[in-house]
């Protein structure tokens, strides 16, 4: 009898861990790699000294008077002229709202606060948001205006993060409105939604700033990117920028309610007949940066913009080479990326990622959690 006591006894703490494991895996679901998650999280623009604030403002303030922040470097005085992008010393903003068109971590189930910015340093010929991006339409705020439109987004619309579309023009505003937003109470995480083609002098202007990175790896060659984008130097600066993002950053990581707080995602949208330029962009991610990166291979590519508009005729009547007149005003411009893209050339993408190393992909879920 004793014997059997002493067995009964021996297994109890056994069977109350048993059950405390089930319990845990009954609350938590979300199939996520220990090293991103994280138990809580503070911005990043919370923790920095107001030592740090104070020299934030002044160097912004400083690049507004001579402009050389984007690869640009038009070095105008933004007070009294404007640059490539078109913009002042104030922003113009095209809308300012909840989005549910993001990545499912990134607008949650309340949205993700995004602001779209009027303007863009670059001049994508397919740009999908060119009707913003390529004109100045939108209303004018100032950076402490901007930065109490962040705590109408948290207060009123409880969106997960403050998501700052195509903000590369825009640096030095976007830096005082997020530190004014700051004084104001603002504690959801700031992601930067970039093109990629942004300085290293910028991306340490925001550098405790930001808690998410959002790249568009757009192009590869110089030859595409001058003729897609209107930019020599584009993969170059995007290379080195997608490098300085991680250094600050880090792989993405999540809160259990599935929600990214901090990291770089990288995205890349397939182009028709462009998939060895998208083989080495995958590559570069997985060994210059991380095979950790968080990478989403997007296949919403339509032709807009300036692709498959007629031509601009040149030469009226016959001319050099023997044209007759309006001939030259029947084809299109960029036929090459006139079509939709296929679905064998995004399989061809992904399956380049996954063979460089990359893992962690936007994909929908196979389970009853979030995509992670």
């Amino acid at each position: 009898m004793t014997r059997a006591r002493s067995s009964s006894n021996s297994r109890a703490p056994l069977l109350r861990l048993s059950s405390a494991i089930r319990q845990q895996q009954q609350r938590r679901r979300l199939h996520l790699a220990p090293p991103f998650l994280l138990d809580d999280y503070t911005p990043r623009y919370q923790q920095i000294s107001e030592v740090d604030a104070a020299k934030k403002r002044s160097q912004a303030y400083a690049h507004l008077r001579n402009c050389n922040l984007c690869p640009r470097l038009c070095g105008v005085n933004r007070y009294e002229t404007t640059g490539m992008c078109l913009i002042g010393e104030n922003v113009k903003v095209n809308v300012i709202a909840p989005h549910f068109g993001e990545e499912p971590c990134i607008q949650g189930h309340n949205g993700s606060g995004s602001v779209f910015f009027s303007g863009c340093n670059l001049r994508c010929t397919f740009c999908q948001n060119h009707d913003i991006a390529h004109q100045r339409d939108g209303f004018d705020l100032t950076p402490e205006a901007l930065g109490e439109w962040y705590l109408k987004l948290q207060e009123v619309g409880r969106v997960h993060n403050i998501n700052l579309v195509t903000p590369e023009h825009v640096v030095p505003q976007v830096v005082l409105s997020i530190l004014h937003a700051r004084a104001l109470g603002l504690r959801v995480p700031v992601v930067y939604n970039t093109s990629a083609f942004d300085s290293l002098a910028s991306l340490d202007l925001l550098d405790g700033l930001v808690d998410i990175y959002m790249p568009d790896f757009k192009v590869w060659k110089t030859s595409t990117s001058r003729r897609l984008l209107k930019a020599d130097d584009y993969a170059s600066a995007a290379r080195e920028s997608v490098r300085a993002m991680h250094a600050q950053v880090g792989d993405l990581c999540f809160t259990g309610d599935g929600i990214a707080k901090r990291g770089l995602l990288v995205r890349h949208l397939v182009m028709p007949g462009q998939e060895d330029e998208a083989r080495e962009i995958v590559r570069f991610l997985a060994k210059a940066v991380s095979r950790d990166t968080f990478v989403n291979i997007m296949e919403q590519y339509r032709p807009d913009a300036h692709v498959g508009k007629p031509k601009r005729g040149r030469n009226r009547g016959k001319g050099k080479g023997g044209k007759e007149a309006g001939e030259e005003d029947d084809a299109v411009r960029y036929p090459e990326i006139n079509r939709a893209v296929r679905p064998d050339e995004v399989s061809v993408v992904r399956a380049a990622a996954e063979a460089a190393g990359l893992w962690r992909f936007c994909d929908p879920p196979r389970h009853d959690g979030f995509a992670m």
